[in-house]
Parts: structure tokens; C-alpha cells; sequence
């Protein structure tokens, strides 16, 4: 067993050394230093790595021993950081010469052949690019729980009647189902998103060097295929600069983060006692050091709030990058920890509302109660005296709205109005009426496609499981 190693004297013999009599102050190696962000490449890198050796012993530029030494000593220093036996160094300022040092204390020479033909800018580059399209992966999977547990609970309450909101007035009634789909088409999309941006980033940067190319006989294509991208990319410049996929990640992860926000903002009100619509499981709520009657929808909350990290973290990159001029500069070492901490977040926010979704549960009778307030079915009436009667549908909306003003006036609602009292704003009206003004008619007239009549909403959950859980979004992952 091999013991652990210790960093090398970075005075005599950091990697850019030689070109400097002695080594940097103490605050340019804090500030230079990047392992305690990028340590989490170490999986990619070694992959890099391997694909890498591989190719320059299959192109001869590397023997064919020398190169089963390397991908030995990468397999080992691969165990040796899963163990947590591996000792990461701030003086070897980050994951590649952290890696490619412990590789020359195993192996010697050979490990100093390894960086042939490329650059840690191509390297880093092609590390991110596999750690993101990893991201997206996970994502992936984690945004599909959060729908599954939706669609369970849509279907579950695909007749269960509660008013629908415009401006958080109430509009008209819909069902619980059909309130919870409409973020199962949310979050569809977020997984459309995240596959697209998996697409973009797909080609393999490796093999660009420092920024020009190189002049050894490399085999790009071959890197690439062995790392699962699609091609390499066209353009060496654009390879080590482009930041474009981190940027698109965060987009879609801000976007997706925000949708959870309004989700968990509607868990909050309909958590409060003057709505009553959900009460959480206790493995998601928390309760108050002082008040014993709260229970407090604190994960929700929590959820919400995250949605500024995410959406900071985009801001943070976007400004990073904005000013950069062709091609690398150190400035974009600051690209990980903004797309870690978003990633980290989203993981985080999304278990939560997963099992928020899960364990909640509804009160059909309240929410059946409050869809009844609010002149509800006022919309009904109005579509009714167009339907029968034959108004011009903005004569039938002033007519309701004078129905619904006497009826705010007596304190009562508009079922509780008198055919008499209908008939002094429209003649025609007949007792036919009073059928359209219950919210359960009312959600059951919405057939059309995407309405939220119980039918329709039991169509769509089976419409649903079909588009979003039997089949995957993003696939993939990196290769060893």
C-alpha cells in the first residue's frame, strides 16, 4: 500500500518554475490556488486523463508501456480518492497538478510524458464540459421524482374542486389536478431545457492545447468518442475559452429554480390557517420556539428563498465572462464555484419539494368551500347567456356583471339569486340557469383540450406518464 504523498517544494519545482527565480508570495498562492473548488473534477479529469493516454499511445507518441504505467497509476490515485486517503495540495494550485504530481510519485517518468500534446487549458475545459453534462444527468432524474410525485397527486385529486386564482383573486374554479399538471408542464420543459443544453456542450475540447493546436499527430475524434462526446470542437480558440454550457446551465438551472419558488410560494399560502388547502407531513414542516400551536412550512420557504442563489449564480458568471478577450484567462477559474453551489442548491431544493409533493396532503372539503366564494362561476353565467340566450358575449359580461353586483350587495352568491332577480337583467333567463352556477358543473363543462375538467385532467395524467415517465430526458455520463 502506497502511503500518502506530500506536495512537492512549489520554490524548485512548481510547474512553471523555471521561469522564475523564486516562488510566489503567500497571498498570490491563497489567491491562485483553485483545488479547493475544482477537487470535485478529480472523477473527470482522471477520465480526461486515461483518454488521453490512450490516444497518444494509439497515435505512437507515447509508448505502448509507458502508457499502461500511466493508466495503472491513474486507476490507483481513482481508489486512492475514493478511499479519502488522497492528499489534495493548495501549493499545486488545482486538480490537474494535484493529480499529474501524485502520478510522478507513483509511476516517475513516464507520468511527465502524459501531458504531451495538450494544456491545462484544454484539459479544465474538457473537465467542466464532463462534470456539467454529469450535472445535467443528475438533474435529469431528480426533476423527473418531482413530476412523478405530481402526477400521483394529480390523479389522486383530478375531481377535487378549488378556485383557480388571477391577480390571487379568485377567477373561476378548477381541480387540484389540473393546478398541479400545470407544473408537471413546467418542470417538462426544464428537462427540455437541460437536454438541449446537453446537446450544445457535447463536443470534447481536448486536443486544443493551450489555444492554437498542436503539432504532434493526435487523434481528436478518438478522445472524443472515448469520453462520450459527439465530435471535438471545431475551433481551438473557442474549445479553451468557451463558457457558453456553463452559462446555459445556469440558465436552465435559474429557470428551474424559479418554478420552484412559485411552487413552494403556493405551498406557503395554502399552508395558512385562512386557506387550510394542505397540511405537510411533519418530516417537512417545523414548529416554533415559543408558539407550540405552529407548524411552520419552513422547507418551502427554504425553497423559495434558494432561488436567489441559483439566479446569483448566473450573475455571477455572466459578469465574469463578459469582458474576457480571446482566449483563456485566469478569470474563468471563477466558473465552477458558481455552477457547484447552483447544482448543489437545485439538488437540495428539489429532494425537498419531491418530498413535500409526496407527503401532503389536501383537504378537498375546504378547498371545495373556498372555490364557492368569490362569485366563481361568474364566467359560467356569462358563457351560459351567450350559449342559450344568444348575447354578444360583452352584453352578457356587463349583465353578469350587474348579477354579481346585487348579489355582493344582499351578502349572498350568485346561486342564491332568485330567477326574478335574473330575469331584470336578462328577460330570457330560465330556471336552466341555476345549473351552471355549482363549481362542479362548472369544472366539468372545461372539456376543452387542456381544460380542467375531471375527465380531461385524467386524460392528461395518463398523457403525462406517457411524455415524461417513460421515457428519459438527458443520458449519459462520463466515461472512465
Amino acid at each position: 500500500m502506497s502511503k500518502k504523498h506530500s506536495p512537492s517544494d512549489p520554490t524548485t519545482s512548481s510547474i512553471w518554475g523555471g521561469r522564475f527565480e523564486t516562488g510566489p508570495a503567500s497571498i498570490m498562492q491563497e489567491i491562485n490556488a483553485s483545488i479547493d473548488v475544482d477537487r470535485r473534477l478529480a472523477t473527470q479529469d482522471i477520465a480526461g486523463s486515461k483518454a488521453h493516454c490512450q490516444m497518444l499511445v494509439a497515435t505512437g507518441i507515447l509508448s505502448a508501456a509507458d502508457g499502461k504505467a500511466v493508466e495503472a497509476g491513474l486507476d490507483a490515485i481513482a481508489a486512492e480518492i475514493a478511499a479519502g486517503t488522497f492528499v489534495f495540495s493548495r501549493e499545486l494550485e488545482d486538480i490537474h497538478m494535484n493529480i499529474e504530481s501524485r502520478l510522478a510519485e507513483r509511476i516517475g517518468e513516464p507520468a511527465k510524458r502524459l501531458h504531451t500534446a495538450r494544456s491545462r487549458n484544454d484539459q479544465v475545459a474538457t473537465d467542466f464540459r464532463l462534470w456539467v453534462r454529469d450535472a445535467l444527468d443528475t438533474l435529469d432524474g431528480q426533476v423527473k421524482a418531482l413530476q412523478a410525485v405530481l402526477i400521483e397527486q394529480a390523479e389522486r385529486h383530478a375531481g377535487s374542486v378549488m378556485p383557480g386564482f388571477t391577480h390571487l383573486q379568485t377567477a373561476q374554479p378548477v381541480t387540484l389536478g389540473h393546478h398541479l399538471l400545470a407544473y408537471v408542464e413546467m418542470l417538462g420543459r426544464d428537462r427540455g431545457r437541460a437536454a438541449d443544453c446537453r446537446a450544445r456542450l457535447n463536443e470534447c475540447p481536448l486536443g486544443a492545447a493551450a489555444l492554437a493546436g498542436t503539432s504532434f499527430p493526435i487523434d481528436r475524434a478518438m478522445t472524443a468518442r472515448a469520453l462520450g462526446f459527439d465530435r471535438p470542437c471545431a475551433n481551438s480558440m473557442d474549445a479553451v475559452s468557451d463558457r457558453d454550457f456553463a452559462l446555459e446551465y445556469l440558465g436552465t438551472a435559474a429557470i428551474l429554480a424559479v418554478h420552484l419558488s412559485r411552487l413552494a410560494e403556493e405551498i406557503v399560502i395554502w399552508c395558512s390557517e385562512p386557506f387550510a388547502f394542505v397540511r405537510l407531513s411533519d418530516a417537512f414542516s417545523t414548529g416554533s420556539s415559543i408558539m407550540p400551536q405552529k407548524r411552520n412550512p419552513d422547507a418551502a420557504e427554504l425553497v423559495r428563498a434558494k432561488v436567489g442563489r441559483v439566479i446569483g449564480q448566473l450573475n455571477t458568471l455572466l459578469i465574469v465572462l463578459k469582458g474576457l478577450p480571446m482566449t483563456y484567462a485566469k478569470d474563468m477559474q471563477e466558473d465552477k464555484e458558481a455552477v457547484f453551489d447552483a447544482a448543489d442548491t437545485l439538488t437540495l431544493s428539489l429532494a425537498a419539494m419531491t418530498g413535500m409533493i409526496e407527503g401532503a396532503r389536501f383537504n378537498a372539503e375546504r378547498m371545495r368551500e373556498a372555490a364557492g366564494r368569490g362569485f366563481a362561476t361568474a364566467t359560467d353565467l356569462a358563457d351560459w347567456l351567450v350559449r342559450v340566450l344568444g348575447l354578444p358575449f360583452r352584453e352578457a359580461h356587463h349583465v353578469t356583471g350587474r348579477l354579481v353586483k346585487l348579489a355582493e350587495t344582499r351578502g349572498c352568491g350568485i346561486e342564491d339569486l332568485s330567477l326574478d332577480d335574473m330575469r331584470q337583467e336578462a328577460p330570457g333567463a330560465t330556471a336552466d340557469v341555476f345549473a351552471v352556477l355549482g363549481v362542479e358543473n362548472s369544472v366539468k363543462s372545461r372539456t376543452s383540450l387542456g381544460g380542467t375538467a375531471p375527465d380531461a385532467v385524467r386524460r392528461a395524467v395518463a398523457e403525462a406518464r406517457r411524455r415524461f415517465l417513460a421515457t428519459a430526458g438527458a443520458t449519459g455520463g462520463t466515461k472512465p
